[in-house]
Protein backbone atom coordinates (compact mmCIF):
# COMPACT_ATOMS: atom_id res chain seq x y z
CA UNK A 1 0.00 0.00 0.00
CA UNK A 2 1.45 3.24 -1.08
CA UNK A 3 1.10 5.75 1.76
CA UNK A 4 -0.72 9.35 1.03
CA UNK A 5 1.82 12.40 2.11
CA UNK A 6 -0.55 14.30 4.01
CA UNK A 7 -0.15 17.53 5.73
CA UNK A 8 0.77 18.12 9.58
CA UNK A 9 -2.34 19.31 11.92
CA UNK A 10 -2.17 23.14 11.17
CA UNK A 11 -1.10 25.65 13.85
CA UNK A 12 -3.45 28.13 15.36
CA UNK A 13 -1.12 30.81 13.03
CA UNK A 14 -1.99 28.25 10.01
CA UNK A 15 -5.80 27.54 10.95
CA UNK A 16 -6.10 31.27 10.61
CA UNK A 17 -4.72 31.66 6.81
CA UNK A 18 -8.26 29.81 6.03
CA UNK A 19 -10.55 32.50 7.26
CA UNK A 20 -12.15 35.25 5.64
CA UNK A 21 -10.24 37.87 6.69
CA UNK A 22 -6.45 36.35 5.06
CA UNK A 23 -8.45 34.95 1.88
CA UNK A 24 -9.10 38.08 0.85
CA UNK A 25 -6.74 39.64 1.61
CA UNK A 26 -3.95 37.05 -0.39
CA UNK A 27 -7.11 36.12 -3.12
CA UNK A 28 -5.77 32.65 -2.38
CA UNK A 29 -7.96 29.73 -0.91
CA UNK A 30 -7.20 26.38 0.49
CA UNK A 31 -9.60 22.99 -0.44
CA UNK A 32 -6.92 20.82 1.32
CA UNK A 33 -2.97 21.26 0.16
CA UNK A 34 -3.76 22.87 -3.44
CA UNK A 35 -3.84 26.25 -3.61
CA UNK A 36 -6.73 28.27 -5.85
CA UNK A 37 -7.09 31.70 -6.79
CA UNK A 38 -10.33 32.83 -4.41
CA UNK A 39 -12.91 32.76 -7.05
CA UNK A 40 -11.79 29.21 -8.77
CA UNK A 41 -12.10 27.42 -5.53
CA UNK A 42 -16.37 26.74 -5.28
CA UNK A 43 -15.65 25.15 -9.08
CA UNK A 44 -12.78 22.91 -7.75
CA UNK A 45 -14.69 21.91 -5.30
CA UNK A 46 -18.44 20.76 -7.11
CA UNK A 47 -15.94 19.18 -9.44
CA UNK A 48 -14.64 17.35 -6.33
CA UNK A 49 -17.83 16.80 -5.04
CA UNK A 50 -19.54 15.43 -8.62
CA UNK A 51 -17.05 12.98 -8.79
CA UNK A 52 -17.94 11.43 -5.12
CA UNK A 53 -21.32 12.21 -5.55
CA UNK A 54 -22.64 8.24 -6.67
CA UNK A 55 -20.97 6.31 -4.03
CA UNK A 56 -21.10 9.22 -1.10
CA UNK A 57 -22.86 7.49 1.39
CA UNK A 58 -21.49 3.61 1.01
CA UNK A 59 -17.67 5.51 1.27
CA UNK A 60 -19.17 7.52 4.19
CA UNK A 61 -20.86 4.49 5.92
CA UNK A 62 -17.65 2.03 5.25
CA UNK A 63 -15.19 4.65 6.12
CA UNK A 64 -16.43 5.45 9.69
CA UNK A 65 -17.53 2.34 10.28
CA UNK A 66 -21.13 3.22 10.57
CA UNK A 67 -20.37 5.73 13.69
CA UNK A 68 -21.27 8.70 11.10
CA UNK A 69 -24.94 8.21 11.78
CA UNK A 70 -24.59 8.12 15.23
CA UNK A 71 -22.68 11.45 15.14
CA UNK A 72 -25.52 13.10 12.67
CA UNK A 73 -28.44 11.47 15.30
CA UNK A 74 -27.17 12.88 17.85
CA UNK A 75 -25.75 16.31 16.20
CA UNK A 76 -29.85 16.76 15.25
CA UNK A 77 -31.21 15.80 18.81
CA UNK A 78 -29.38 18.91 20.04
CA UNK A 79 -31.45 21.25 18.24
CA UNK A 80 -34.33 20.81 20.35
CA UNK A 81 -36.81 19.93 16.90
CA UNK A 82 -40.55 20.90 17.64
CA UNK A 83 -43.32 20.03 15.44
CA UNK A 84 -44.29 22.92 12.73
CA UNK A 85 -40.44 23.80 12.91
CA UNK A 86 -38.76 25.11 9.24
CA UNK A 87 -35.52 23.70 8.92
CA UNK A 88 -32.52 24.73 7.03
CA UNK A 89 -30.16 21.97 5.80
CA UNK A 90 -27.13 24.03 4.27
CA UNK A 91 -24.42 22.06 2.52
CA UNK A 92 -27.08 19.64 2.97
CA UNK A 93 -25.73 17.22 -0.05
CA UNK A 94 -27.82 13.36 0.30
CA UNK A 95 -30.06 14.76 2.85
CA UNK A 96 -28.95 12.57 5.94
CA UNK A 97 -29.76 15.54 8.57
CA UNK A 98 -32.88 16.41 6.49
CA UNK A 99 -34.47 12.58 7.19
CA UNK A 100 -33.21 13.14 10.48
CA UNK A 101 -34.47 16.47 10.75
CA UNK A 102 -38.02 15.57 9.02
CA UNK A 103 -38.72 12.56 11.23
CA UNK A 104 -39.44 15.58 13.81
CA UNK A 105 -40.81 18.56 12.55
CA UNK A 106 -44.28 16.25 11.78
CA UNK A 107 -45.82 17.15 8.43
CA UNK A 108 -46.85 20.14 9.75
CA UNK A 109 -43.10 21.72 9.28
CA UNK A 110 -40.80 21.94 6.32
CA UNK A 111 -36.94 20.53 5.86
CA UNK A 112 -35.28 22.69 2.80
CA UNK A 113 -31.91 20.52 1.22
CA UNK A 114 -29.48 23.40 -0.04
CA UNK A 115 -26.33 22.38 -2.07
CA UNK A 116 -24.43 24.09 -4.72
CA UNK A 117 -24.05 20.71 -6.16
CA UNK A 118 -27.02 18.75 -8.42
CA UNK A 119 -25.35 15.33 -8.27
CA UNK A 120 -25.48 15.38 -4.57
CA UNK A 121 -28.67 15.96 -3.78
CA UNK A 122 -29.49 13.66 -6.63
CA UNK A 123 -28.19 11.07 -5.30
CA UNK A 124 -29.78 10.90 -1.93
CA UNK A 125 -33.60 11.41 -3.48
CA UNK A 126 -33.59 7.45 -4.00
CA UNK A 127 -33.86 7.65 0.38
CA UNK A 128 -36.47 10.73 0.16
CA UNK A 129 -38.23 10.68 -2.59
CA UNK A 130 -39.51 7.10 -2.60
CA UNK A 131 -40.99 7.55 1.31
CA UNK A 132 -44.30 9.65 0.95
CA UNK A 133 -43.79 11.26 4.56
CA UNK A 134 -40.50 12.49 3.99
CA UNK A 135 -41.46 13.58 0.28
CA UNK A 136 -43.85 15.91 1.88
CA UNK A 137 -41.35 17.59 4.15
CA UNK A 138 -38.26 17.97 2.39
CA UNK A 139 -37.65 20.24 -0.39
CA UNK A 140 -34.51 21.11 -2.65
CA UNK A 141 -32.60 24.04 -3.61
CA UNK A 142 -29.20 24.56 -5.30
CA UNK A 143 -26.93 27.72 -4.69
CA UNK A 144 -24.27 29.06 -2.82
CA UNK A 145 -24.21 28.80 0.82
CA UNK A 146 -22.72 32.33 0.40
CA UNK A 147 -25.52 34.21 -0.77
CA UNK A 148 -28.25 32.26 0.58
CA UNK A 149 -31.36 32.87 -1.59
CA UNK A 150 -33.80 33.47 1.44
CA UNK A 151 -35.73 36.54 3.52
CA UNK A 152 -33.90 37.51 7.01
CA UNK A 153 -35.27 35.49 9.47
CA UNK A 154 -37.10 32.61 7.60
CA UNK A 155 -36.22 29.26 9.64
CA UNK A 156 -36.54 28.22 13.27
CA UNK A 157 -32.94 26.28 13.31
CA UNK A 158 -29.84 25.89 10.34
CA UNK A 159 -28.24 23.69 10.51
CA UNK A 160 -24.55 21.90 8.34
CA UNK A 161 -23.04 19.08 8.55
CA UNK A 162 -19.45 17.95 7.10
CA UNK A 163 -19.58 20.87 4.40
CA UNK A 164 -18.70 24.19 5.96
CA UNK A 165 -15.14 23.75 5.73
CA UNK A 166 -15.37 23.83 1.79
CA UNK A 167 -16.62 27.37 1.21
CA UNK A 168 -14.41 29.65 0.21
CA UNK A 169 -15.32 32.53 3.16
CA UNK A 170 -15.97 30.67 6.51
CA UNK A 171 -17.48 33.35 7.97
CA UNK A 172 -19.75 34.52 5.22
CA UNK A 173 -21.37 31.21 5.00
CA UNK A 174 -21.96 31.33 8.41
CA UNK A 175 -22.85 34.71 8.68
CA UNK A 176 -26.17 34.25 6.15
CA UNK A 177 -26.89 31.30 8.10
CA UNK A 178 -27.58 33.37 11.03
CA UNK A 179 -29.17 35.91 8.74
CA UNK A 180 -32.11 33.63 7.51
CA UNK A 181 -32.13 32.07 11.11
CA UNK A 182 -35.60 33.84 13.48
CA UNK A 183 -33.93 35.07 16.48
CA UNK A 184 -34.04 33.11 19.46
CA UNK A 185 -33.44 30.05 16.82
CA UNK A 186 -30.61 27.44 16.47
CA UNK A 187 -27.58 27.16 14.46
CA UNK A 188 -26.00 23.46 14.19
CA UNK A 189 -22.59 22.67 12.83
CA UNK A 190 -21.24 18.92 13.05
CA UNK A 191 -17.41 18.76 11.54
CA UNK A 192 -14.45 17.02 11.65
CA UNK A 193 -11.86 17.95 14.17
CA UNK A 194 -8.57 17.00 15.57
CA UNK A 195 -8.86 13.83 18.15
CA UNK A 196 -8.05 14.72 21.43
CA UNK A 197 -5.93 11.99 22.61
CA UNK A 198 -2.26 12.18 20.63
CA UNK A 199 -1.84 8.17 19.98
CA UNK A 200 -4.88 8.26 18.58
CA UNK A 201 -4.36 11.01 16.59
CA UNK A 202 -1.59 9.11 15.31
CA UNK A 203 -3.35 6.11 14.07
CA UNK A 204 -6.32 8.50 12.80
CA UNK A 205 -3.38 9.98 10.60
CA UNK A 206 -2.49 6.67 9.40
CA UNK A 207 -5.58 5.93 8.62
CA UNK A 208 -6.72 8.89 7.17
CA UNK A 209 -3.57 9.12 4.64
CA UNK A 210 -3.10 5.32 3.97
CA UNK A 211 -6.21 3.60 4.36
CA UNK A 212 -8.64 6.04 3.29
CA UNK A 213 -7.05 7.19 -0.26
CA UNK A 214 -6.32 3.16 -1.08
CA UNK A 215 -10.17 2.30 -0.77
CA UNK A 216 -10.80 5.86 -2.59
CA UNK A 217 -8.91 4.33 -5.43
CA UNK A 218 -10.22 0.94 -5.45
CA UNK A 219 -13.63 1.60 -5.03
CA UNK A 220 -13.99 5.07 -6.67
CA UNK A 221 -11.37 5.15 -8.85
CA UNK A 222 -9.64 8.45 -7.30
CA UNK A 223 -7.32 8.28 -4.09
CA UNK A 224 -6.94 12.09 -4.69
CA UNK A 225 -10.31 12.63 -3.73
CA UNK A 226 -10.28 10.50 -0.09
CA UNK A 227 -6.86 12.17 0.70
CA UNK A 228 -8.41 15.62 -0.13
CA UNK A 229 -11.41 15.83 2.61
CA UNK A 230 -8.79 14.64 5.65
CA UNK A 231 -6.56 17.18 4.44
CA UNK A 232 -9.38 19.97 4.86
CA UNK A 233 -9.88 18.55 8.48
CA UNK A 234 -6.21 19.40 9.39
CA UNK A 235 -6.92 23.17 8.82
CA UNK A 236 -9.89 23.55 9.88
CA UNK A 237 -10.41 25.90 13.22
CA UNK A 238 -10.03 23.58 16.51
CA UNK A 239 -13.59 23.60 18.53
CA UNK A 240 -12.73 26.73 21.32
CA UNK A 241 -11.77 28.39 18.00
CA UNK A 242 -14.89 27.52 15.72
CA UNK A 243 -17.26 28.38 19.20
CA UNK A 244 -15.30 31.74 19.62
CA UNK A 245 -15.80 32.72 15.73
CA UNK A 246 -19.52 31.64 16.18
CA UNK A 247 -20.27 34.06 19.27
CA UNK A 248 -17.80 36.97 17.92
CA UNK A 249 -17.81 36.93 14.13
CA UNK A 250 -21.46 35.93 14.04
CA UNK A 251 -23.15 36.72 17.15
CA UNK A 252 -24.51 33.72 18.74
CA UNK A 253 -25.29 32.93 22.27
CA UNK A 254 -24.97 29.94 24.61
CA UNK A 255 -22.47 28.68 21.71
CA UNK A 256 -21.58 25.04 23.14
CA UNK A 257 -20.04 21.75 21.69
CA UNK A 258 -20.16 18.00 21.95
CA UNK A 259 -17.30 15.96 21.11
CA UNK A 260 -17.45 12.31 20.10
CA UNK A 261 -15.80 9.79 19.18
CA UNK A 262 -12.62 10.76 20.75
CA UNK A 263 -12.60 14.52 19.13
CA UNK A 264 -13.33 13.17 15.46
CA UNK A 265 -16.54 14.54 15.44
CA UNK A 266 -17.41 17.77 17.48
CA UNK A 267 -21.21 19.27 17.17
CA UNK A 268 -21.34 23.03 17.84
CA UNK A 269 -25.12 24.85 18.36
CA UNK A 270 -25.62 28.08 19.27
CA UNK A 271 -28.78 30.61 19.49
CA UNK A 272 -29.57 33.52 17.66
CA UNK A 273 -30.26 36.53 20.22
Amino acid sequence: MVLWHGPRWFDGEKRQEQLDDYIRRTGKARFGVRVFEENKKAGAVRIHFDRVAPKYDFMNSLLSFGIQAVWKRTAVRMLGIRSGDRILDVCGGTGDLSILAASQTGSTGSVTIFDINQAMMAAGRKKIDPFPDRARIIQYVQGNAEALPFPENTFDHVMVGFGIRNLTHLKQGFSEMVRVLRPGGKLLCLEFSRPVNPLFRQLYDFYSFAVMPFLGRVLVGSAESYACLPETIRMFPLPDELAALLEEACGLKEVSWQSMTGGISVAHVGTKP
